[in-house]
């Protein structure tokens, strides 16, 4: 039984860390961005950098509250720009959507089962993305992202 716990442990504590890994990496991104770039769109048709930013905390307010027992409800799939328009607005609900998916998986008190599993590597998959499709619109800025700087 105690190998079992180990394993267990050792999962959430591996998936915590990936979680707070690719957090730091797509706030990073978030930070270096100048204000007037955040609605901006590379090309018609796609997000703006801002709308991506809401989109993600969006979904990581969604893990969050799944992990907690909460009702979770999909159906936005963004936070309003109303709400988030100004960057330290967007900025400030990503960060406080990644802490709390970290907070909500370090407090687990049973090992992941495997449904839970398959949502915190589902939607670090997607922050994943997100990450890189992030990368591209700051290149496209002329940006450099932080952690390609030598």
């Amino acid at each position: 039984m105690a190998a079992k716990t180990e394993r267990g442990n050792a999962l959430t504590t591996l998936l915590a860390d990936r979680w707070e890994q690719v957090s730091r990496k797509i706030e990073s991104l978030a930070d270096i961005l100048p204000e007037d770039g955040i609605e901006r769109a590379p090309v018609n048709g796609i997000r703006t950098y801002g709308a991506v930013l809401r989109h993600v905390a969006f979904w990581n307010q969604y893990v969050a509250d799944c992990l907690d027992g909460k009702a979770a409800d999909g159906t936005s799939n963004e936070l309003p720009l109303a709400q988030y328009a100004p960057k330290a607005s967007a900025i400030a609900a990503l960060k406080r959507s990644s802490a709390a998916v970290g907070v909500a998986i370090r407090g687990r008190k049973t090992s992941l089962d495997p449904k839970t599993t398959e949502l915190i590597v589902t939607f670090l998959e997607h922050t994943s993305e997100h990450y890189g499709q992030l990368v591209v619109y700051c290149r496209l800025m002329g940006i450099v992202p932080v952690t390609s700087r030598g």
